[in-house]
């Protein structure tokens, strides 16, 4: 299981990140970003990393990213994760990257989902999910929250990750 773990910071640069081979030049990205207590994380994004809303990413960007804490890292300093999933911060919207169980509980117990039937469930591809997105790793985009233990909310659009 993925254990999802996320940084929130401004983007303060993106270059191209060499895999050595020549049929991928262009196609990896390294992201740096910097969080409000001046620590940096650099993120590399692949060709697998979903954007949220597909926006394309610039400097000065407010984003977080999501990595798995369990995946292998170099030894470096600034910290480099392969960015799973990045999305920009917004005033409206909430976004929450984690494994759901059985009961639509995500897996740090903190966020409980009551799907409506205006709620959008997709994959990752845009195509909609026909499946039960309970027991999955869940994109989730929601609004306002309850203020019980855990938080529940009707989610705006749930995307699936079948990866």
């Amino acid at each position: 299981m993925t254990d999802f773990k996320s940084f929130y910071g401004v983007i303060t640069m993106i270059d191209e990140f060499w895999t050595g081979n020549p049929q991928e030049d262009g196609c990896y990205k390294l992201m740096s970003m910097q969080d409000n207590e001046g620590n940096v994380v650099n993120f590399v994004v692949t060709p697998n990393t979903y954007f949220v809303d597909h926006f394309m990413i610039n400097i000065g960007d407010v984003v977080v990213g999501y990595y798995d804490a369990n995946a292998p890292v170099p030894l470096i300093y600034p910290p480099q994760y392969r960015a799973i999933v990045v999305t920009r911060v917004s005033q409206l919207t909430n976004v929450k990257v984690d494994y759901f169980n059985e009961q639509l509980l995500s897996s740090d117990g903190s966020l409980r989902l009551n799907i409506s039937l205006y709620t959008q469930i997709i994959q990752e591809n845009g195509q909609v999910f026909t499946g039960n997105p309970a027991n999955h790793n869940l994109i989730v985009t929601y609004g306002a929250t309850t203020r019980s233990i855990p938080a529940q909310t009707t989610p705006i659009r749930i995307i699936v990750m079948c990866r």
